[in-house]
């Protein structure tokens, strides 16, 4: 395949329409998703009464070949074509993870001290987190890896502010949802704010902080605050210690994707030639499919 003039191979040629590709397909995903949350949590009550045995299940088909393999094969397709690219998906360098992984951790440790749902039980809030993980992980792949990114490129020629303000309010929308799906009681306890609210400041801090990993924790954070009503602290007293391998092999299978995707794709920045008139050179960015 021949080069751009910047090295970089060029854009793969689009076979689908923007709107199947950007649109249609990652809302498909989210619905089989979303069903699938459904039937493996929500109409089974899981989360209230966890099990090893309907946990593992849930894990492995509903929160990682669904929630996390589907999406970056959908992503794949953005990369080739330049819809969009590492930066926007939030998977970056390991130096600015590390920097950015502890502050996030600061402060919501410091949420936590003041406004933990269970008191001064810190250890059932600890066992909240770690239950709610692998469904926090899988939204924040669907909700923003897949459906942020595609949404903000769908309407990238509206500007930043409609790129952001669509972004925000459609996948905070789609979070609320995936939230209902999983805790059903949640719609008998009143109105839908706390969902809502979750779902539009999480949805704030992916686009302004562009990191899978805080934005993982900070998900899994806000879910333990809004569903933490829906569960009782003594059944998370007594959760079975199977459930916390599970919940460790989601945040493996994470660190798996970004590996394979940081093998395979790379975002060069490019700088553009002066015009002719002598003008400001800019920064671009250009998708590459890394050579194995």
């Amino acid at each position: 395949m021949k080069r751009l003039k910047n090295g970089s191979l060029p854009p793969a040629p689009d076979p689908y329409s923007p709107v199947l590709r950007l649109l249609v397909i990652p809302l498909l995903v989210y619905l089989a998703w979303l069903i699938e949350t459904f039937l493996l949590a929500g109409n089974t009550g899981l989360l209230q009464h966890p099990d090893p045995a309907g946990f593992a299940i849930y894990t492995l088909a509903g929160c990682i070949v669904t929630g996390m393999v589907f999406p970056i094969l959908c992503i794949r397709k953005a990369f080739a074509t330049g819809a969009v690219n590492m930066f926007q998906t939030g998977f970056r360098s390991l130096n600015r993870t590390i920097v950015i992984g502890p502050v996030t951790g600061a402060f919501i440790m410091a949420a936590i001290l003041l406004f933990s749902p269970f008191g001064a039980d810190r250890i059932a809030f600890a066992r909240a987190f770690l239950l709610l993980l692998p469904g926090a992980t899988a939204s924040v792949m669907v909700c923003w890896v897949l459906a942020g990114t595609h949404i903000q490129a769908s309407v990238r020629k509206g500007g930043t502010v409609v790129s952001i303000t669509s972004g925000v309010v459609v996948t905070g929308i789609l979070f609320a949802v995936s939230v209902l799906a999983a805790n059903p009681s949640l719609r008998m306890e009143g109105p839908l704010f706390r969902p809502l609210a979750a779902g539009f400041f999480i949805a704030l801090f992916f686009f302004a902080v562009r990191d899978v990993y805080a934005t993982v924790m900070v998900a899994a954070a806000a879910e333990v605050f809004t569903v933490a009503g829906s569960l009782d602290p003594a059944v998370l007293r007594e959760m079975p210690a199977g459930i916390y391998p599970l919940s460790i092999l989601v945040a493996i299978a994470l660190v798996a994707v970004h590996f394979w995707l940081s093998r395979n794709y790379a975002t060069i920045l490019v700088r553009s030639d002066p015009g002719p008139a002598g003008g400001d050179r800019q920064d671009t960015s250009a998708p590459e499919r890394l050579q194995e």
